[in-house]
């Protein structure tokens, strides 16, 4: 007996007694049940491939879940000048990016004619509606306040979406670092109305370029750069393998939600995060 009351409980595998407050399976600790139970097939009559689109898409809301826990605590280690730790967090973020995009290769294996077998059933859903997915790009700093009236039926959702539009992203607490190092960022920069799209500015692309053209000089704000980069690159990866899956399971016909479907995927791979850390390359390479 332990504390007088509890009963010591011997570990299986080591043979070390220790005291349990609760007992706690891995099912428990995981919610096992309800994880488990959670996918709900629609079609009638019931279709094998149905449980890989659900599947497919609720594993990548759990990774998405996990981005913005990510993301959020790289922001504000960012502004608490912790670049060292929001890089770790970064580079967590791109092992998951990395995952999520491989996962577009199961759900590739669905033919044109097992997913015509149930697509009747998802009615209007569709992945353009994912708010996560949403949240994701509003860190990142691709806003758009236009996607906050789409989640009117979900409050929850529409709060955490309204919330981030009007905080700082990502690369917003990126470029007020580079300010405080002592590089010349331009002050519309740093106070401006944070609900908007980073726009292109040629000024900080020179302010980027100083860190390029002596990166011993400073060279975390150079590792930095790069791994805000390889997020980027990691991004449109995904985008990209997300548009030649759709292209290869329904062709050219429009999305369940009312998009066009590939068309509008293609058009999502024009978009960018970090514009000058791009537009740096091409002044560095035509200077040579």
């Amino acid at each position: 007996m332990t504390d007088g009351a509890r009963p010591a409980q011997r570990d299986l595998e080591g043979g070390v007694e220790r005291d349990f407050r609760q007992a706690m399976s891995y099912g428990d600790y995981l919610d096992l049940d309800r994880l488990l139970s959670a996918q709900h097939p629609l079609a009638q009559p019931p279709q094998h491939d149905e449980l890989l689109f659900i599947v497919q898409h609720q594993t990548s809301e759990l990774w998405f879940k996990l981005v913005l826990h990510e993301l959020r605590s790289a922001r504000d280690l960012l502004r608490g000048d912790q670049l060292a730790a929001s890089l770790k967090r970064l580079a967590r973020v791109k092992h998951i990016q990395s995952t999520l995009t491989e996962q577009w290769s199961v759900l590739a294996t669905l033919t044109p004619s097992e997913y015509a077998q149930f697509r009747d059933f998802l009615a209007t859903s569709s992945g353009f509606q994912s708010y996560q997915y949403r949240a994701v790009e509003f860190l990142l700093g691709n806003k758009n306040a236009d996607m906050v009236p789409v989640f009117d039926h979900d409050p929850v959702a529409q709060e955490m979406l309204t919330q981030l539009l009007h905080e700082p992203s990502l690369y917003d607490e990126f470029i007020a670092l580079l300010a405080r190092r002592g590089l010349p960022v331009p002050a519309e920069l740093l106070d401006r109305d944070w609900s908007k799209p980073h726009q292109a500015n040629p000024a900080l692309v020179q302010a980027i370029r100083a860190v390029y053209e002596d990166p011993e000089e400073r060279w975390d704000i150079y590792e930095a750069c790069e791994e805000l980069v390889d997020l980027e690159d990691n991004f449109q990866f995904w985008r990209f393998r997300h548009l030649k899956t759709v292209e290869r399971i329904i062709g050219s016909a429009r999305g369940t939600g009312g998009s066009s479907g590939v068309p509008f995927l293609r058009k999502a791979l024009e978009l960018t995060f970090f514009p000058e850390l791009y537009s740096v390359r091409g002044q560095i390479a035509e200077s040579r």
